[in-house]
């Protein structure tokens, strides 16, 4: 059984507060995004019962297989039900340390995968607990629909949001950007702001000013592959251009399909319909 795990872009990304357990309040709207790793579980007769074997091609992942989302989910389901052996496999294709969630996804994912392939029948409460222990962006990922986030991410609503037609034209500037770098470097604003307001009332051309991701200007003041890709998504015309979660990855929202031209030719770049 194979499922297609997909990565996210966030429109704003409001940082309240640090919390006094290290982590932030926030709120930002996740957006699923037609980009995705590949992810297939078979269950193996010729392996012991509870056995999982995990291997990974495509992009080199940092870190033993051991610290991958897919294994540390597999083992959580193993730890709550008998499994028979179980080859797991990932083929990663969305760039890590981009603010894309690959990762995320592919942990949420495993839990879904598992859960079918072996008829385990957890229902969804259980899943979306077992998510929130694997990352905070993880239950986003077990639904594939625009969704408001809060807390440390992991609280999510269902946003009435259509953005069904348009284009998007994603840049990943070749830089890995840690997490706890970003929001060690953010000061938050101290006040949350109503992202559901501002997209569903606001027409996405004017939610360039007011839609703003807090942890963008870090990152555009010390990595100037990221401003620069900013810079020529915007000139390209983009209705709302900004940096999706800590970065690297930006990204602009275009009503035609995009032409952007002026950026190095070792970047990486997508044109996708949403």
């Amino acid at each position: 059984m194979i499922l297609f795990p997909h990565a996210k872009i966030n429109l704003g990304l409001n940082v309240i507060r640090r919390r006094d357990d290290g982590y932030h309040e926030i709120r930002t709207v996740m957006v699923p995004i037609p980009l995705h790793d590949a992810l297939e579980a078979i269950i193996a007769p010729e392996l012991p019962a509870g056995r999982i074997e995990f291997t990974r091609t495509g992009l080199d992942i940092p870190g033993e297989p051991e610290q991958d989302l897919c294994w540390k989910a597999a083992k959580m389901i193993a730890g709550k039900d008998q499994l028979p052996g179980i080859r797991l496999h990932l083929h990663k294709t969305i760039p890590m340390g981009a603010g894309l969630g690959g990762g995320s996804s592919d942990g949420a994912h495993t839990l879904i995968l598992l859960n079918t392939l072996c008829s385990l029948n957890i229902p969804p409460r259980q899943l979306k607990e077992m998510a929130e222990q694997l990352g905070s962006d993880c239950p986003f990922f077990l639904e594939k629909k625009i969704q408001l986030a809060t807390g440390t991410g992991g609280s999510t609503q269902t946003l009435d949001l259509d953005l069904k037609g348009w284009w998007l034209f994603l840049v990943y500037p070749n830089e890995h950007i840690g997490t706890a770098e970003v929001y060690r470097n953010c000061q938050p604003s101290g006040q949350g702001i109503d992202l559901r307001q501002i997209l569903v009332s606001k027409p996405v051309r004017a939610w360039q000013d007011v839609l703003i991701n807090d942890l963008q200007d870090h990152v555009v003041e010390t990595r100037p592959p990221v401003a620069l890709a900013l810079a020529t998504i915007k000139a390209a015309g983009a209705s709302y251009a900004a940096m999706s979660g800590s970065g690297s990855a930006v990204f602009g929202l275009f009503d035609h399909e995009p032409v952007v031209s002026g950026l190095p030719i070792d970047l990486r770049t997508w044109s996708l319909r949403l």
